[in-house]
């Protein structure tokens, strides 16, 4: 199912009991955070919220801010279109999987899926509604003399309520918008400003002309310039170090809500040159639309709520970026990034903001992240055959922690699977991989730690390797390296350095289980 608009699946989530309105005005200085983060914390991800009236330094932004849309399981699927990941996974398994037909059944049900793949392909349309409202600004002169440090612009101050004359804002929504009378947050107390939570930041390689859709966060300095929180590991700090060795501008286009499935694969981990619009396409069944942008050649969602369209100068200095609460549970320090130019402002006339916060798990990020291992776990086991499941548990803030189980058939197969998911894009990032056998649940965190403490020998069973780390990561002695540890939790084979017996688990026997299931029932 594709949505037209941000507010088509607004909508479709309040009529299934999956969005609560909050009508009086909320600040987007900390108290938007609190909110949400009080109901991410709810069993199984809680409500999505539309705050109807959130506030900018006490008054009213002319935009609503929905938070939370993709943070239980029940909303991911809603947003792909489907009652459930296992479902969206299924039917990209069948892709992956599909063989030669040997029927006339298996050749309609191969048709079947050539014709969803037909959707896969973006169309470019000349106009859409993301262009009802268009501002433009003229492109500042190279900037050569260092940044500001401490940028206090947007500093949080005392919330003031409002007053009545700020009740006018709402008339202001087609006066020229700025990144200040957006409800950008600042969402914790020691963050450096306001950041763009929700982008998908749209880039292109300047050799190849590929197209990628990155998540970056995007701190607000002012009116007209942001950090664009690239890590170096990403695609679109790639491109940007091409623009760089050249010397040319690098045009840059960052869109803000439509259909949720733009968001969901702007964090997919796709291979580098994949473009993240055609997985869009393939998921909605309907080829994503995209409209060029008015001060450059990029295209975005024709669908989106708001555009943001600019540049990355090279012969810029990069600036402070940072603090930030983080996924990590911690703030990431300041480190130095590149500066975004905001040439053009583009939105929908009824545009809603989308927004998310990060912090101490369990995140709406968790369940994001959830969805992307279902939807990839089909490819990967084309890789690695003997996978059975793996899991992301929220504890691990993503990547840092991966539980995973096989089916082993061989010794030493648990450090083979831990080199290979190593070497696999954004696993490099994992620091922690626990192996275990294919009667696990991975998804049970107590089932996991009870097979590592009973199945391992510390010295025997643990590997140790060195890799990159996410930026992200403040425990690692250098910035972008660290170590890694693998563990097999799994039974041990002989040939794996165990010279004794292996003892059987206990279980019941079922004929027994049956009968005191009856004797319970009746």
């Amino acid at each position: 199912m594709a949505f037209d608009s941000f507010r088509a699946f607004l909508h479709r989530l309040e009529t299934a009991g999956e969005l609560r309105r909050i009508s009086q005005p909320v600040a987007t200085e900390l108290e938007i955070t609190e909110l949400a983060d009080r109901e991410m914390k709810k069993p199984g991800g809680g409500q999505a919220l539309l705050l109807e009236q959130p506030t900018v330094k006490g008054h009213v932004s002319p935009f609503p801010l929905a938070i939370n849309t993709l943070g239980s399981q029940r909303r991911m699927a809603m947003s792909l279109g489907a009652n459930s990941m296992d479902e969206v996974a299924a039917d990209l398994g069948s892709l992956v999987n599909a063989k030669p037909p040997t029927s006339f059944k298996e050749a309609l049900s191969l048709l079947g899926t050539a014709l969803d793949l037909r959707h896969a392909k973006p169309k470019v349309v000349k106009d859409g509604p993301c262009k009802e409202v268009i501002h433009k600004f003229e492109a500042p002169p190279t900037r050569t003399e260092p940044w500001p440090k401490a940028h206090d612009i947007l500093k949080v101050g005392q919330a003031s309520r409002l007053s009545p004359a700020a009740q006018d804002s709402r008339d202001r929504r087609d006066a020229c918008p700025t990144l200040l009378n957006l409800p950008i947050q600042q969402c914790w107390p020691l963050d450096g400003g306001r950041f763009i939570t929700l982008p998908g930041v749209v880039t292109r390689d300047p050799d190849t002309g590929e197209r990628n859709v990155g998540m970056y966060r995007m701190q607000v300095y002012d009116e007209r310039t942001t950090g664009m929180h690239w890590q170096l590991q990403k695609v679109g700090a790639r491109h940007g170090r091409r623009y760089y060795e050249t010397g040319t501008r690098m045009p840059v286009a960052v869109f803000l809500g439509g259909d949720p499935v733009f968001t969901f694969c702007a964090t997919a981990p796709l291979p580098d040159g994949l473009d993240e619009f055609m997985l869009a396409g393939y998921l909605r069944k309907k080829a994503a639309e995209l409209v060029r942008c008015e001060t450059s050649d990029l295209e975005v969602p024709a669908n989106a709520d708001f555009v943001l369209e600019g540049y990355v100068d090279p012969k810029d200095p990069l600036r402070e970026e940072g603090p930030f609460g983080d996924h990590t549970g911690y703030y990431s320090l300041p480190d130095l990034y590149p500066v975004f130019h905001l040439t053009a402002i583009t939105h929908r006339k009824d545009a809603v903001y989308p927004a998310t916060i990060v912090g101490v798990p369990p995140m709406e990020d968790f369940y994001i992240g959830s969805a992307s291992v279902k939807l990839f776990l089909p490819i990967l086991k084309m890789t690695f055959p003997e996978l059975v499941d793996l899991a992301l548990p929220p504890e691990g803030v993503f990547h840092n922690l991966v539980f995973v189980s096989i089916r082993k058939t061989y010794p030493m197969q648990a450090f083979k699977i831990m080199h290979g998911l190593w070497g696999m894009g954004q696993m490099m990032f994992t620091k922690y991989i626990v192996v275990v056998d294919d009667d696990v649940d991975v998804h049970n965190t107590r089932e996991v730690l009870f097979r590592l403490c009973a199945n391992t020998d510390p010295q025997r069973d643990a590997i140790f390797t060195k890799g990159p780390a996410d930026v992200l990561d403040h425990a690692t002695s250098e910035l972008a390296i660290g170590s890694k540890m693998g563990i097999d939790a799994t039974h041990k084979l002989p040939g794996e350095g165990h010279k004794r017996g292996w003892p059987p688990l206990i279980r019941m026997d079922e004929d027994i289980r049956r009968k005191i299931d009856g004797l319970l029932k009746g």
